[in-house]
C-alpha cells in the first residue's frame, strides 16, 4: 500500500483534501485503504463538498492511476442517449451515427469510471447499468457483440439512497452492488476548523492559476468566515473568495469585501449581505459595470457632469460622499430603464421588444403597465 500511494500522483491528490479536521483526516486514511482494493465506492455528502474531489484521490492512489478516469454526470444522461453515451454505438446504428464511438465505459477501460449524481438515474436506466456491472460487458448500440470492459466504479450521490430505495426511486440491487465501501462527507459548518486552511489554499491557487493578487484574510474576516452557516459548502467558498480578491483593495480581505456572507447584526443574530450589497458599497467608490466574464464586474471613477457656471474639477465630486441611496438604482429602477431602451431600439414594436428581452409579449404588456409606459408606446 505504501508503494502505491508514495507515488506523485496519489501524493498530490491527497493532498488536495485540505484541512485539520478529525474528518478531513479520517477521509484522507480511508482514501489510502481503499485505493488499492478493486471495489465499488459510493460516496455520500451534500453538494459542494468534494465528492469529485474525493473519487479523483482515490484513483489516483490506486493502480489504476495512470489509466483514465473518466466521469460521467447522470443527472443529464437520460433517455435514448443514455445507451449511445455510456456503451457506445456502431457507425450507421441510428440516423446521425456517421462513425462509431467507444462510450464512457469503453473509455474507461482499465481505469475508472466516476458515476456522479447517480441518484438522479431514472429506473430504466438503472436496469441497464446493473447489467453491466455484473456481467462486466457492455453492448454497444446498433451490435450484438458482448465486449469485457476492465473498469473500476466509483459513483456519488447528494441523495440518502437507502431511503429512495424505500420509496421505489432506486433499484435495490444496484444500490448493492454500488455501497460495498462507503465514504461520507460533512457539511462545511460541521468542520468549521477547516475553514482558514481552506481559504489560504484557494487563495494561493487564484494567484497562481489566474494571475489575481496574493491576498490574505484579516483575523476580522476570518471569524466572519467561521462564523458563517455555508449552506453551499466549500465550492460557495471559493466563489465568495474569488469574489473578495477582486473587490479588494489591497493585499488584505476586509470584511467589507465578502460578498453573500452574513456579517451584520446585532449580537448573535446576524443578517444576510449579497452580492448587490457587497457591489453596492463597490459602487460607492464608482461605476460598476458588467464584464464579459459572468459574475465578473468592472468599478470605475464616477465623474458627475459638470453644473452650468462651474468648473469640471469642481464636479468631480467623489462618490463617497454622496448617498448609498443616490448611487444604486432599484431593480425596478433597473428594469424600467431596460424596457425604455429596448422599446427605444426596437421603434416601440412590442412583439421584437418581447422577443429580445426572452419573454411573452403578455408578459411585457403587464410590465409595461406596471410603470406606466404602456400608454406612451404605440401599437405596431
Amino acid at each position: 500500500m505504501d508503494s502505491v500511494v508514495s507515488n506523485s500522483r496519489g501524493t498530490d491528490a491527497i493532498q488536495r483534501i485540505i484541512g485539520i479536521s478529525p474528518w478531513a483526516e479520517q477521509v484522507r486514511r480511508s482514501i489510502e485503504l481503499v485505493a488499492v482494493h478493486q471495489s465499488s465506492v459510493l460516496i455520500l455528502g451534500p453538494s459542494g463538498t468534494g465528492k469529485e474531489l474525493i473519487a479523483r484521490a482515490i484513483h489516483a492512489c490506486s493502480t489504476r492511476s495512470a489509466r483514465p478516469f473518466i466521469p460521467v454526470d447522470c443527472a443529464v444522461t437520460t433517455g435514448t442517449l443514455f445507451a449511445s453515451h455510456m456503451f457506445g454505438h456502431v457507425k450507421g446504428s441510428f440516423t446521425g451515427a456517421t462513425s462509431s464511438t467507444l462510450g464512457c465505459f469503453r473509455a474507461a477501460d482499465t481505469g475508472t469510471i466516476f458515476l456522479d449524481e447517480i441518484g438522479e438515474m431514472e429506473l430504466e436506466l438503472q436496469a441497464k447499468l446493473l447489467r453491466v456491472l455484473q456481467q462486466r460487458v457492455v453492448v454497444p448500440v446498433g451490435s450484438h457483440q458482448e465486449l469485457p470492459v476492465d473498469v473500476r466504479v466509483l459513483a456519488a450521490t447528494n441523495r440518502d439512497l437507502a431511503s429512495e430505495v424505500q420509496e421505489g426511486r432506486f433499484r435495490e440491487d444496484l444500490f448493492y452492488r454500488l455501497n460495498v465501501v462507503a465514504i461520507r462527507t460533512i457539511p462545511l459548518r460541521e468542520r468549521i476548523e477547516d475553514v482558514p486552511v481552506l481559504a489560504a489554499r484557494y487563495l494561493a491557487e487564484l494567484a497562481a492559476r489566474h494571475g489575481m493578487p496574493m491576498c490574505t484574510l484579516s483575523n476580522a474576516s476570518t471569524d466572519l468566515l467561521q462564523q458563517y452557516t455555508w449552506p453551499g459548502n466549500v465550492r460557495e467558498l471559493e466563489n465568495v473568495l474569488e469574489r473578495a480578491v477582486m473587490f479588494s483593495s489591497g493585499e488584505q480581505i476586509d470584511p467589507d469585501a465578502l460578498s453573500g456572507l452574513i456579517v451584520t447584526g446585532t449580537g448573535d443574530e446576524l443578517s444576510p449581505v449579497g452580492v448587490l450589497g457587497q457591489m453596492a458599497m463597490a459602487a460607492s467608490r464608482g461605476i460598476v459595470s458588467a464584464t464579459p466574464l459572468p459574475g465578473v464586474y468592472r468599478v470605475e471613477p464616477k465623474i458627475m457632469p459638470a453644473a452650468p457656471g462651474v468648473a469640471p474639477a469642481a464636479a468631480a465630486q467623489p462618490a463617497a460622499a454622496q448617498s448609498e441611496a443616490d448611487l444604486w438604482p432599484t431593480l425596478a429602477d433597473v428594469e424600467r430603464l431596460h424596457l425604455e431602451r429596448t422599446l427605444t431600439a426596437t421603434m416601440q414594436n412590442k412583439s421584437l421588444a418581447a422577443k429580445m428581452l426572452g419573454i411573452d409579449r403578455s408578459v411585457l404588456r403587464r410590465k409595461l403597465q406596471r410603470y406606466g409606459l404602456d400608454d406612451a408606446v404605440a401599437e405596431e
